[in-house]
């Protein structure tokens, strides 16, 4: 009998809640680096205190902690987990999955897969919630793949928008966005993560209205009548994200809105100034 761990780490962004009521889910913190004190995302620091640093202090991103890694590795061994079904912040955005991998290489006596979700926050939330939902179901993860497959690249949308580039340059994740837009004249780039998992501009908008009246464009032509869950992702003005999800449920057939933060680890490089809308089809 197979004993399957599911192993994500914090840029799914997912609550504690979420993991504490699943107790085959496991997450390993990415790290937040301030002013050369490393502290573990969604652990030890707060978004709050991230964002009111972020113009007077240096602040970076890390892979999550290697000894860590192992440590539950060695944990799930030893709690009689057969099988561990990874599913990682895109490879084309952090280190992590690299890292991910050269720890597995080290693991004997479990069947590691290792997946490689070509998307983060909720997007990739969205994706090890499904995983959850399979396992216990007691889907056989070979099977579990080519359904991860259908959510991610078929059935989801994730997209954003900010009030300035510079956070996305000082981090290095400018990608395929960097020469399309500048900060001046007020355009907003509409920005989501392509099949390859790096950044690219969906669209311009000018002001951050349009982008947000853009960003539902793409929704209801993507999904129109069917029904989805939804996430809204903020930066620091839940308010305000409050109120589009409102807006998106007259316009959409949502099951579930949920209205979350988005990660420190990850708003290091969108600044406080952003919101996210991520939809997946419900099937």
């Amino acid at each position: 009998m197979n004993k399957i761990a599911i192993l994500t780490d914090s840029a799914a962004n997912l609550p504690q809640e979420y993991y504490k009521a699943h107790s085959n889910l496991f997450v390993l913190p990415l790290m937040i680096i301030i002013d050369g004190k490393e502290h573990r995302d969604q652990v030890d620091v707060k978004a709050e205190e991230v964002y009111a640093r972020l113009d007077t202090s240096v602040i970076t991103s890390s892979l999550p902690d290697r000894g860590e890694l192992d440590q539950l590795l060695a944990r799930l061994k030893t709690e009689g987990y057969t099988d561990i079904l990874c599913i990682s912040i895109s490879s084309g955005l952090s280190g992590t999955f690299n890292a991910f991998r050269l720890a597995f290489q080290d693991v004997k006596g479990m069947n590691i897969t290792h997946y490689d979700s070509k998307t983060l926050g909720a997007g990739l939330g969205y994706l090890v919630e499904y995983a959850v939902e399979l396992v216990a179901a007691k889907t056989p993860v070979a099977e579990i793949i080519p359904l991860l497959d259908k959510l991610r690249y078929e059935d989801s949308l994730a997209m954003y928008t900010i009030n300035t580039l510079k956070y996305l340059r000082k981090g290095g994740r400018i990608g395929k966005v960097e020469g399309t837009i500048g900060d001046i004249l007020h355009i907003k780039p509409v920005i989501t993560v392509n099949d390859e998992g790096v950044y690219v501009t969906l669209n311009k908008g000018f002001g951050l209205n349009r982008s947000l009246i853009s960003m539902k464009k793409h929704l209801v032509e993507k999904f129109g009548p069917d029904l989805v869950d939804l996430t809204v992702h903020y930066g620091a003005d839940p308010v305000k994200a409050q109120e589009l999800g409102d807006m998106l449920k007259k316009e959409l057939n949502v099951r579930y809105l949920t209205i979350s933060a988005l990660t420190p680890v990850l708003g290091i490089h969108t600044g406080p100034e952003m919101f996210a809308y991520i939809a997946r089809r419900v099937r």
